[in-house]
């Protein structure tokens, strides 16, 4: 590791890892596969609200098995220093899951709603131990601006990946295929291959962290659990930390709600599904250079300090998105999402693991993803209960300023050196 050339190389091969599995986010979290799934439940005989309910309840089936299992898992990878190998087991689950999805059928929502939380579980849970080695793969000093390096490569990765896929989609005869459905079904195969593919790197170079646990004698998954309870105890000795935590809850609930709606409010409001994929698209690549942009700014100023930046234009954002009606409003809050998108989730996952022990990263990360995600259910709760409400989501996109408001108020009560000093002791 003291060797600059290597050391280099494991970064690198880190950060591949984002290029990786943001195809998937990107394709089949936001653009092609809920629309697809939803054709395929309408066809089934569901209703359009039906269809959209039945999504809504296999990506919350996913989030919740990562929830609850994350934690043990987290636990068992730190006593059996085998982190690299978690990561592992659930990308597989994912490319196996994504690949899957080419031999669906126009009606088979079930098979295909199944699938999505494979592959979602996979995606979900592989991070939670590719993101607790990033603490103990960095030198000091070096975790913001690698967290912000990963995060700008898979905007490019899940850009560039999405780019090819709507040509595919839009123009099939391009690639040789006989019509839509096909590229579409061929699009979804592309994101497990890409995401298989470009993992190789991580799983080759990165080097596996030791275990901390000597004594060998114990059973990993007992030995799991009982570490599962020591980390709700040993998280509250770490006061800084558990703000930070609570601040992110509520903020992070903000940006993923919006990540999530995006495409289905301008859908309401009348844009076209072309509009949207573009507007995705670009907010890849603008994604990109700010990513890194953010990263070089917290050098400077602070990762909490360019955070604050961050949560003032998601201000913003919901602001512009209450007056927004056409779409090149779309399109310029779309790019204006591109702009701390990746920096504020980059700079959230270095902060926090910059204030975490080394010896429990996986542990700790597990426990950070898992209630990030039990947290996250109150957004889109939100969301869709001012819509019911207003009859409209324009209140409801705007209703989201809360969660950036009070999410800032608790981030400036962290005090983040003494969090740092706090786990180096």
């Amino acid at each position: 590791m003291s060797d600059s050339k290597e050391y280099k190389k494991i970064v690198r091969s880190w950060c591949m890892y984002d290029w990786a599995n943001s195809a998937f986010a990107t394709t089949m979290m936001a653009a092609m596969y809920p629309p697809f799934f939803h054709a395929a439940a309408v066809k089934a005989g569901f209703t359009p609200a039906g269809a959209t309910a039945a999504w809504g309840y296999f990506a919350a089936a996913a989030l919740f098995i990562v929830a609850v299992s994350a934690p043990l898992l987290g636990a068992m990878a730190d006593y059996m220093g085998r982190r690299k190998l978690f990561v592992g087991l659930f990308a597989g689950l994912g490319v196996i899951c994504t690949c899957a999805a080419v031999f669906l059928g126009d009606d088979t929502w079930l098979l295909a709603g199944l699938l999505f939380m494979g592959g979602n579980v996979g995606f979900a849970g592989a991070n939670v131990f590719y993101e607790s080695l990033l603490p103990l793969i960095a030198k000091e000093g070096d975790v913001d601006t690698i967290s912000a390096r990963g995060y700008a490569l898979g905007y490019l990765g899940g850009g560039l990946l999405l780019v090819i896929n709507a040509l595919m989609v839009t123009k099939p005869h391009w690639f040789g295929m006989e019509g839509v459905g096909f590229a579409v079904r061929a699009s979804f195969f592309s994101v497990g291959v890409w995401w298989g593919v470009f993992s190789i790197p991580l799983l080759k170079n990165v080097p596996e962290p030791p275990r901390d646990v000597k004594n060998t004698s114990k059973i990993p998954i007992g030995e799991g659990v009982a570490r599962l309870a020591a980390t709700f105890r040993d998280i509250k000795k770490y006061k800084q930390l558990l703000i930070f935590l609570a601040a992110f809850w509520v903020y992070n609930d903000g940006i993923g709600t919006i990540i999530k709606m995006a495409t289905a409010y301008g859908s309401e409001i009348g844009i076209g599904m072309t509009h949207l994929i573009g507007a995705l698209v670009l907010t890849q690549f603008i994604g990109m250079p700010c990513a890194i942009a953010f990263g070089a700014l917290a050098n400077r100023i602070g990762a909490k300090a360019c955070i604050l930046i961050a949560l003032g234009v998601y201000v913003i954002i919901c602001i512009a998105g209450y007056f927004m009606s056409t779409p090149l409003h779309f399109y310029i809050l779309a790019g204006l999402v591109g702009t701390v998108q990746g920096g504020s989730q980059a700079l959230s996952r270095s902060l926090y693991a910059a204030m975490t022990p080394k010896a429990k990263a996986s542990e700790f990360f597990g426990f950070f993803s898992s209630s990030a995600k039990m947290a996250g259910i109150a957004g889109p709760l939100v969301f869709g209960a001012v819509s019911n409400f207003a009859g409209e989501s324009r209140l409801s996109i705007f209703s989201l300023i809360v969660f950036f408001v009070v999410g800032g108020l608790l981030l400036i009560k962290v005090d983040v050196q003494e969090g740092i000093a706090a786990a180096k002791e």
